[in-house]
């Protein structure tokens, strides 16, 4: 009962930073915004110059959609951490009975609201002004939905590692750590248009499982359960990995006592 409290106060805590900070607002569903029109005229073009042979709306703003929850999942736990580093409030919060696991648990109760938000506006507006309903496809793009954000999780609990360890000079990573693996997650193309040796690294990304599955979905093909099991395995390899090495940078600062640095 006790952690479920203090993992709820790590969440209520990010709220009440929320309540009365426009920017935190405008950065939420600003650039969501912007790369829904950006994409989704881009698609009214491919469409006209296509002929209208092919609906690009689903693949290619779909995928904006899918890719924008995944990115938000592992930044909304990176920059939420980093907002503490910032403000030299991370001793302040280890001096509570706060357990590192309960600080990450919360972190990703925030990423889940949060990526909530900025889906459902992104979706919204697909519908408005495109008339795609990614909401159309049902429970089956549930799944996939779940294995963006224990990815998401895991790379941002590495960013949290990495600036316990070195500090906020690598606070570059929490935005630009997912888009290493973009390329290879075939978001808006098929792994078969990879190179071989290309494609033998993306197959451990579970991001090109899930992307690749979604289109199955979305195409109308089928349900690919041989793409979920490898997403949901490679997922549960790597979050457990993270946590693992979070784990063990945090053992290493707090020893060294290079804890105190983000107070100083």
């Amino acid at each position: 009962m006790d952690m479920a409290r203090r993992i709820f106060a790590v969440f209520l805590r990010q709220f009440y930073l929320y309540r009365h900070s426009i920017h935190r607002w405008l950065a939420l569903f600003y650039w969501a915004t912007i790369e829904i029109f950006v994409w989704g005229f881009l698609t009214l073009y491919l469409n006209k110059i296509g002929a209208a042979t092919f609906n690009f709306v689903p693949v290619l703003l779909g995928a904006l959609i899918f890719w924008d929850l995944f990115n938000r999942a592992q930044q909304s736990i990176s920059v939420s951490f980093l907002e503490d580093v910032w403000s030299r409030n991370l001793g302040n919060i280890f001096a509570t009975p706060l357990r590192p696991l309960e600080l990450v648990a919360g972190l990703m109760v925030v990423s889940v609201v949060q990526v909530a938000g900025a889906v459902v506006a992104m979706a919204g507006l697909s519908f408005l002004l495109w008339k795609l309903d990614i909401f159309s496809f049902g429970w089956l793009l549930l799944p996939f939905f779940l294995n963006l954000f224990m990815l998401g999780w895991a790379l941002g609990v590495v960013v949290m590692a990495l600036v316990l360890r070195l500090g906020p000079s690598v606070d570059i990573f929490a935005w630009s750590l997912a888009m290493l693996i973009q390329p290879l997650s075939a978001v808006f193309y098929p792994v078969s248009v990879l190179p071989a040796f290309l494609q033998k690294i993306a197959f451990l990304l579970p991001t090109s499982h899930v992307f690749e599955g979604m289109r199955a979905v979305i195409f109308g093909q089928e349900f690919l359960w041989e793409r979920l099991l490898w997403a949901f395995g490679l997922n549960a390899i790597y979050f457990a990995a993270a946590v693992f090495f979070f784990l063990v940078m945090f053992k290493s600062v707090r020893t060294k006592g290079l804890l105190q640095r983000h107070t100083d």
